[in-house]
C-alpha cells in the first residue's frame, strides 16, 4: 500500500495542490461506493427478516462510514500541502473534531438501539428490561459525552488535567449547593433499576397518599390521586418511604374486605348465603378466586362476619365497596337480619325512705 501511495506521489510531481484534490475526490468516490454497498446490499438482506432492527442498524451505520472514508481522505490532501504549521494543524484539528463528532453522535444514537435490542431478551440479559432502559441509556450518554469532551480537549491542545483539577472543586461546591437535586438524581437511579413500581401501579406511601404512578424520573415521581390531583413527590423522600404497590405481585388483583355486624340469635347459615349471593351477584367481583365468608368474632354487640372478594384491577375498589355495602344493606332489610349498633340497658335503684336514713 506504501508503494502504490509513494508512485501516487510521483505522478504528479510538485502538483501538490492538484494531488489534494486527486485524493478527495478519490475518497469521496470511495465513500459513495461504499455507501451503496452498504445501503444497497446489506440493505436488501435486511428487507428479508421479520425485524426492523438491522434495517435501523444499516440506516444508523452507512452515513459515519461514508463521512469517514471522506474524512480520512480530507487528511490525507492536507499532508501534501505546503501550508504553514499553524493551518496545517488547524485543519488536522477541524478533521479530527468532525470525524469525533460523528462517531460521538453515532454511539449516542447506536446505544440506544443496542439497549433496545437486549430488552428484548430479559430470559438471558435479566438486568436490561423496558423500565430499566432509562437508566442505562442516560448512563451511557453521560459516559459518551464525558468520553467525548475528553478526547476533543487532547485533540485541540487543552490542559485535561488542570480542567479536572478546576472541575473537581466546583464540583465538590455544587455538590454541597445541590445536595438535594443530587439525592434526588441518585434516589431515581435506585428506583428506575431496583422498580418497587411502575408507571400504571396504585401504590400507598407511609405518609398516606394513594394514587396510580404516572410518570417516574430521575428527580421525582407523579401520582395521580383519585380525586385527579396529581402529587409530585422527590424521589429522595419515597426512596425512603414505605411503600405498599397495590398492583404488584404476580397479578394485579386486589382483595377488598366488607365487615358486616349481625345480631345475636341471627341464623349465621342465612347470613352466609345471603353475603355469597350479594358477591356472585356483582360484576366487578372475580370468580377465580371466589369469594368468601369469614365468620370472625363474636362481638361486645353481634356477631362479626367479613365478606372477601376479589376485583380486577385496584382502582375499582372505592366503587365495588360502595355498590356492595348498599347491596348488604338492601338484602339484610329484606331479609330481617338485624344489623346491631351498640346497646346499653340502664336499671333504675329505687331507695326507699329508710335507707335514705
Amino acid at each position: 500500500m506504501k508503494e502504490y501511495y509513494q508512485e501516487f506521489q510521483a505522478l504528479f510531481g510538485e502538483h501538490h495542490y492538484l494531488e489534494a484534490v486527486v485524493l478527495i475526490v478519490i475518497f469521496l468516490v470511495a465513500g459513495l461506493l461504499v455507501d451503496w454497498l452498504i445501503t444497497r446490499g446489506l440493505g436488501r438482506w435486511a428487507k428479508r427478516t421479520n425485524t426492523d432492527l438491522d434495517d435501523r442498524a444499516i440506516k444508523l451505520i452507512h452515513r459515519p462510514i461514508f463521512i469517514s472514508v471522506v474524512l480520512v481522505g480530507l487528511w490525507l490532501a492536507t499532508l501534501q500541502l505546503d501550508l504553514p504549521a499553524p493551518y496545517a494543524i488547524l485543519l488536522q484539528r477541524i478533521i479530527k473534531t468532525s470525524a469525533l463528532l460523528v462517531w460521538v453522535v453515532f454511539v449516542l444514537r447506536g446505544s440506544s438501539l443496542f439497549l433496545e435490542i437486549l430488552s428484548r431478551f430479559e430470559d438471558r440479559v435479566p438486568l436490561i428490561q423496558p423500565r430499566t432502559l432509562s437508566l442505562f441509556n442516560t448512563t451511557i450518554k453521560i459516559l459518551v459525552v464525558g468520553g467525548g469532551l475528553y478526547f476533543l480537549f487532547l485533540t485541540w491542545g487543552i490542559d485535561v488535567g488542570g480542567l479536572l483539577v478546576t472541575g473537581g472543586i466546583a464540583g465538590i461546591a455544587v455538590g454541597f449547593a445541590a445536595k438535594d437535586t443530587l439525592a434526588n438524581l441518585f434516589s431515581g437511579f435506585f428506583i428506575l433499576a431496583d422498580a418497587p413500581y411502575q408507571v400504571g401501579d396504585f401504590i400507598v406511601l407511609d405518609s398516606g397518599e394513594r394514587g396510580q404512578v404516572t410518570h417516574v424520573g430521575l428527580r421525582s415521581t407523579r401520582l395521580l390521586t383519585r380525586d385527579d390531583i396529581e402529587i409530585t413527590i422527590p424521589n429522595a423522600v419515597i426512596g425512603n418511604a414505605k411503600i405498599t404497590n397495590e398492583s404488584g405481585g404476580h397479578w394485579e388483583k386486589e382483595r377488598i374486605r366488607v365487615k358486616v355486624g349481625v345480631a345475636y340469635g341471627s341464623d349465621v347459615d342465612r347470613v352466609r348465603q345471603v353475603l355469597m349471593e350479594i358477591a356472585e351477584g356483582n360484576p366487578s367481583i372475580d370468580h377465580e378466586p371466589e369469594p368468601r365468608v369469614r365468620f370472625r368474632r363474636f362481638g361486645e354487640s353481634g356477631l362479626d362476619f367479613e365478606l372477601l372478594g376479589w376485583i380486577h384491577e385496584p382502582v375499582l375498589r372505592g366503587r365495588v365497596l360502595d355498590a356492595l355495602n348498599t347491596e348488604v344493606y338492601k338484602r339484610f332489610r329484606v331479609e330481617g337480619i338485624e344489623i346491631p349498633y351498640p346497646k346499653r340497658d340502664v336499671y333504675l335503684h329505687q331507695v326507699s325512705p329508710s335507707e335514705d336514713d
